[in-house]
């Protein structure tokens, strides 16, 4: 499982996977204040929300090439072959790609939260959302990747598919930046759920897709 788990993170990283995500994310809490204006106030106000926004569709963007590409290759077919569950495979994917993206997307909340005049204890409950909620994007990115492997279209059908269930994310995600505790506590439960049960979703999937 080590060995998959560096193998996935080594691709998001070797294949500019990771650094498109991150410009994609600075990018957004760039253009955010030319939409809505200079004001510091509405700025502050919003910019925790932004920055979820712009993490969910940061994570989304990668997920065509997480699992659609071993399925082509013949990588599943060969570890399935060998014995190893498609569940540990899911999630030494799952863990491989939020090495690659997660720990960058933290590192990015700071310039982002310095570009949307965010004060330091907004910023540390963002990185604690984030800390607590990317594990279950990566999980769900994972799990829609198998699900739209091999898909005409996929990633298009991918965004359909996984933007509506990390709404719970977002929405918890978000709330955690005024809402204290009680969110932070929703939003690890449901990332934790996420985690737990998106590699067996996965794992069916990647199953189905050899046969």
């Amino acid at each position: 499982m080590a060995a998959l788990v560096w193998r996935e993170a080594r691709r998001g990283y070797a294949g500019g996977g990771a650094t498109l995500v991150i410009a994609f994310f600075l990018l957004v809490a760039l253009l955010f204040p030319f939409a809505i204006g200079p004001e510091a106030t509405l700025l502050a106000r919003v910019g925790g929300g932004v920055i979820w926004a712009a993490a969910l569709l940061a994570a989304l963007m990668p997920v065509e090439r997480l699992v659609g590409p071993d399925l082509e290759s013949g990588v599943l077919d060969q570890l399935a072959i060998r014995g190893t569950p498609m569940a540990v495979v899911a999630a030494a994917k799952a863990l491989g790609h939020w090495l690659a993206f997660a720990p960058p997307l933290m590192l990015a909340a700071v310039i982002a939260a310095g570009l949307l005049d965010l004060s330091a204890a907004t910023l540390w409950r963002v990185e604690l959302g984030l800390a607590l909620g990317t594990p279950g994007l990566a999980a769900l990115a994972i799990a829609t990747g198998a699900l739209v492997a091999g898909l005409r279209g996929a990633g298009a059908v991918a965004g359909l598919v996984m933007l509506p269930l990390a709404v719970p994310l977002l929405i918890f995600g978000a709330g955690a930046i005024d809402g204290g505790s009680g969110a932070l506590k929703l939003l690890a439960a449901v990332s934790l759920l996420l985690t737990a049960g998106a590699p067996f979703v996965a794992a069916a999937a990647m199953r189905a897709g050899m046969d």
